[in-house]
């Protein structure tokens, strides 16, 4: 069985002590729930370590939202898997469509990123997608499988059942769109059958793929009802516990 997860990507949001204040309120409001899903939140970086010192694992899972594509070295800024694996962190997102749009992440880099962070421990949550232009081309099924085949073919079995994939229509970031429900099965659909002619059905089967596309509160039980939806990379939605508590009901 292939788990659900409910993921919250923070983004640039929150000071230190506002994320310690959410997570306080989402473990609060979890703390009565019988929830059917894996709950992870991927904070900015200074707010790992503190996070992770408050949280209840039972509860919470912990997530960065980046890593380096670099074991160690003379590369300013940057923060390497092995960093923030040492914060206690479980899962890092890797190629969202925001670094691979405004930080140039090529699927080589990127390769390099998830094969760094399963070194680390870390379960990388991969995002795969297509702008509104590919959508509109038809050409959608042709752009997620290059991320696919580029970013994680190079993977033994073994280590692609450690992945988590995200499919977000980058159309339907922040925009207030949403691919309809019969859009999103459909590609998650793709992207299974992508992965069963690589690795093989049980693996295929056994790979969670979220949906990451402006999922809410008003949408989430109906795109996660979807056979092949395993939940979502939640946005803006993860940043109040009113918001994404729906999300995580869902299920």
């Amino acid at each position: 069985m292939r788990k659900n997860i409910v993921a919250g990507n923070w983004k640039m949001n929150k000071n230190l002590q506002e994320g310690l204040d959410l997570v306080k309120d989402l473990q609060t409001a979890l703390f009565s729930k019988k929830v059917k899903c894996d709950v992870v939140v991927c904070t900015p970086f200074i707010h790992l370590g503190a996070v992770n010192g408050m949280i209840d694992k039972t509860k919470v899972k912990l997530g960065a939202q980046n890593c380096a594509d670099k074991v160690s070295g003379a590369y300013t800024g940057e923060i390497s898997a092995e960093m923030v694996a040492s914060t206690g962190a479980k899962y890092v997102i890797l190629g969202h469509s925001e670094r691979r749009a405004y930080y140039g992440e090529t699927n080589d880099m990127l390769k390099e990123k998830v094969q760094l962070a399963l070194a680390n421990n870390l379960t990388p949550i991969f995002c795969i997608g297509e702008v509104l232009g590919e959508r509109e081309a038809g050409q959608q099924n042709t752009v997620v499988k290059k991320q696919i085949e580029e970013g994680l073919f190079a993977l033994s079995a073994e280590d692609f059942g450690k992945i988590v994939l995200a499919y977000e229509p980058v159309w339907a970031i922040g925009t207030g769109k949403t691919a309809t429900s019969d859009q999103a099965q459909e590609m998650h659909a793709f992207i299974r059958q992508t992965v069963a002619a690589k690795y093989g059905q049980a693996v295929a089967d056994a790979t969670s793929i979220l949906y990451g596309g402006s999922c809410n509160a008003a949408n989430a039980k109906e795109l996660f009802a979807n056979p092949d939806v395993d939940g979502g990379l939640i946005g803006g939605a993860s940043l109040k516990v009113d918001t994404f508590m729906p999300i995580v009901e869902a299920f």
